[in-house]
């Protein structure tokens, strides 16, 4: 009877293992794709890291981490990035409110 036992606790576990291990022999089919983010969504993250960047330099240069000097290239890198966030993002912007304007006059004409 003990031996029953056993050998029914070994089965329930080796299929509790078999269940939660299954996904890792699968070749695939587990892992989600991930959706990349858009141009503007990837433009929009780079600046917020790089205002957030700047924030932190700010902060350790206050605490005397950073030199004065450090400090000062380190803005100047993120003020880089920030501003090519910027530059981009309004590239984007210009161009969607000029397809706006486009299928307006397009509706507008057919009117």
């Amino acid at each position: 009877m003990t031996f029953l036992l056993y050998l029914a606790g070994l089965l329930l576990i080796s299929v509790v293992a078999l269940f939660v291990a299954a996904p890792l022999f699968s070749p695939g089919a587990a892992q989600p794709s991930p959706e990349l983010p858009s141009q503007a969504a990837r433009w929009e993250k780079q600046k917020a890291d790089a205002y957030a960047a700047i924030k932190e330099a700010e902060f350790d240069r206050q605490m005397g981490k950073l030199t004065d000097e450090d400090y000062r290239l380190l803005r100047e890198k993120y003020e880089t990035q920030a501003l090519e966030a910027l530059a981009q993002l309004d590239h984007f912007n210009a161009a969607e409110k000029k397809q706006r304007e486009d299928e307006r006059s397009g509706t507008a004409s057919e009117v």
